[in-house]
Formats: C-alpha cells, structure tokens, sequence
C-alpha cells in the first residue's frame, strides 16, 4: 500500500512539475487552475495523454473554471507534445501514412458521427445561417453580423457575378448558398455527405435558385463559374488533397476562381489530436501550408493566402456561451458527459486559435488561363467591440 501512494505521489508531482512553469496550480484558486476530484487522473493522463485528460473531463474526474485559459496556456507552451501518450496513439500516426484513413467509406463514418448529431443542437448553438466555421469579426458585435461578414467576404474573393454557377463542396445546412443566391442573383449547386444537412439545407434554400445534392465531390462532373469550400478540407486527409486540387481544376472553367476556407496549422502532421479524432472529427487532419502547396501546385496559381485565425477564438467562444445557454432545452437529448465532452471540445478549440497553435486561412486559386488581375479583398473595419474571456 505504501509502495502504491508513492508511485500515485509520483505521478501527481509530475504533472505539477510540468505546470508549475505555466502558472497553473492544481487545486488553485486561479480561473485556469484545476481542481483535481479523483486521485486516479494523473496516472490517466500520464498514461494516456490527451485521450487521458479529456476523457478523465467528461468523467468529471476534475474541473476548471476557465477551460479556455487552461488550453491557451498549455498549448501555447506545446505541452500536449510533453505528455506522449500511449503505444495506441502512435499506432493511429503509423496508420495515417500507411493508409487513405479519408476514402469514400471514412467519409461518411466522419459525417454520421459528427453532422449527424442532430440538427437542433446546431440550431441553438449556431447563428441564423448556421454556419459551422469561422466569423469574421472586423466590425462586428455579434456572432451573426461576423458571420455575415464571413460570407460577403467569400462573395467579394469569389468575384461574384449574376448568373454564375457557382459549387460549394461541403455546404453545410446551404448558408453560402442562400446568401450568395439572394444577394449576388447566382445559381448553386451545395453538395454534403451528411443526411441531416441535406434534408435541412433543402428546406432552408426553398425557393431559391439552389440545388442540395447528397454527394461525394468527386463524382460532380459539370463545369462551374466558381467553386469554394468552407471548413471541407480538414475532412478531406492528406493522401487527398492532390485528388481534390485535379477534380476542383476539372470541373472549374477556365476564367473562373476557387477559394478555400479551413483551418490551418503550423506545422506539417498526419494526424490530428487523439481526443478530437476519438470523439469529434474521425479522421479528420488539419492541413499545413506546405500540404496544401504541394497539392495544388500542378493545377492552380496562388492568388490570395489571408490568415485570420484569432477571429476563430472569438467565434468558440460566442458558440460555447450559446451552447451553454440552451442546455436546459437540449439536456432531454443529451446526457451529463455530452455536455461536458462539448464544453471541452469548444474550449479547448478555442485555446488552440487563442495561443496561434492554429490558424484560420482563406486561399483563393486560379488556373493558369485566368485572363485578369486579382485584386485581394480583406472587408477591413474596426477591431472586434465583442468582449471576450482571456
């Protein structure tokens, strides 16, 4: 017995030794401390690594007042690299190179598990054109004017003219696509993998001069004015992205534009954080700028790369505070550990941005037939008036 509380003394003074540096105390008082409920957690952790602490989260195995601030701490540090983890986790490394961990089949095993949670949670966390990627707060006070913003800035890269025909690989619940049909008179094609998207999407573009299909992009072959994803690419792997540069270059004309909207990372990897593939994107990848170079180089020229991925942190953060206000109507749904999994997700992503771990790209490409000039566009107002927790 005495052996035992020794090695548990051992593994909780190892954890304090890696946070002492970050001004994290365990128990503190501080909002980003953490108050450790079960003696357990820092052999989990330890063993574990991020599948670990998450995991021992939504157990309620501790708790931290400002989730968000921890996160920004410990991977504005590089932490997460400190603690390794276990045998499996490398395993998931070695199976991302070996094998195309994004086919067809992985695709929609991605879509089921995440998309497919439920249109209403989406509903009330999201603004009126429920987008489910980054605002774009220059000017903005509230999560729906920065996702407008978001959107106009995508209509103005894309150049946008009446009667154009016009792709959007991965849209969504058809926000771009109402947007854009209403205001720049363009016609839509929005194509998804999700069930629960379609139908919904289907319904909110009623009316329009829009068509939601329930398709893969590589099995579109018609030709398009403009083509664009948004927040598509992190779901699309590696081994892919050539594969989606040549089908994007076969199906756009020869003077049209294409954009991509995803989050970016700093560095080149293969897989993407063992928590998040394990319980909110499986199989998903965050690119790298190198990744994505290298893939469209024999197919587009690079006319525009704009990064504004702290405008990310605001928009997790104004999505947790929505999330966190409509539980009482979505916990008939959803169990106690749901949430708590959410909170998690939702801070934690928003640590990522707030600490410059992750960015938020736009990249606009043409072919090499394009006939003009590209004029970037930034849409720049003020800096964000939201408040926003640090």
């Amino acid at each position: 017995m005495l052996l035992k509380l020794m090695i548990m003394d051992a593994y909780q003074k190892t954890i304090q030794d890696l946070l002492q540096d970050l001004d994290i105390t365990i128990n503190g008082s501080q909002p980003w401390d953490i108050q450790v409920h079960q003696k357990y957690f820092f052999k989990r952790v330890l063993q574990s690594g991020s599948v670990g602490l998450g995991e021992a989260y939504m157990d309620g195995w501790w708790d931290c007042e400002s989730l968000d601030q921890f996160f920004t701490k410990i991977l504005g540090a590089e932490l997460d690299k400190k603690v390794k983890g276990n045998w499996n986790v490398m395993l998931q490394g070695l199976k991302a190179r070996i094998f195309n961990q994004q086919n067809r089949a992985h695709s929609k095993k991605v879509i089921a598990q995440h998309y497919n949670t439920g249109n209403g949670l989406y509903e009330k966390m999201l603004d009126k054109h429920m987008m489910y990627s980054c605002g774009y707060w220059d000017g903005a006070e509230t999560l729906e004017q920065a996702q407008e913003n978001k959107l106009e800035l995508i209509c103005q890269k894309l150049k946008l003219e009446p009667g154009m025909k016009v792709l959007d690989i991965g849209c969504g619940w058809g926000g771009f696509a109402a947007y854009a049909a209403k205001n720049y008179q363009v016609q839509v094609v929005g194509i998804t993998v999700s069930e629960e998207q379609e139908k919904l999407a289907k319904k909110r573009c009623e009316g329009l001069p829009i068509e939601i299909r329930l398709q893969d992009y590589r099995d579109v072959d018609e030709q398009f004015d403009r083509i664009l994803s948004i927040g598509m690419i992190e779901h699309v792997g590696y081994k892919n992205y050539p594969v989606y540069m040549k089908v994007v270059n076969r199906l756009l004309k020869d003077d049209g534009i294409t954009l991509i909207h995803t989050i970016g990372g700093n560095k080149t990897g293969f897989v993407t954080d063992p928590w998040i593939n394990k319980y909110i994107f499986a199989n998903s990848l965050i690119p790298s700028a190198a990744q994505l170079s290298n893939a469209m180089e024999p197919y587009f020229i690079l006319e525009d790369w704009h990064n504004f991925g702290l405008h990310y942190d605001y928009t997790l953060m104004e999505w947790l505070r929505r999330f966190k206000a409509a539980w009482p109507e979505l916990q008939g749904k959803y169990n106690e550990r749901f949430y708590r999994m959410w909170e998690y997700y939702l801070s934690s992503c928003a640590g990522s941005f707030r600490s410059r771990k992750n960015n938020l790209w736009q990249i606009v490409m043409v072919k090499s037939t394009y006939p003009k000039e590209y004029k970037s566009v930034r849409f720049l107002g003020k800096q964000p008036a939201v408040e926003v927790e640090k």
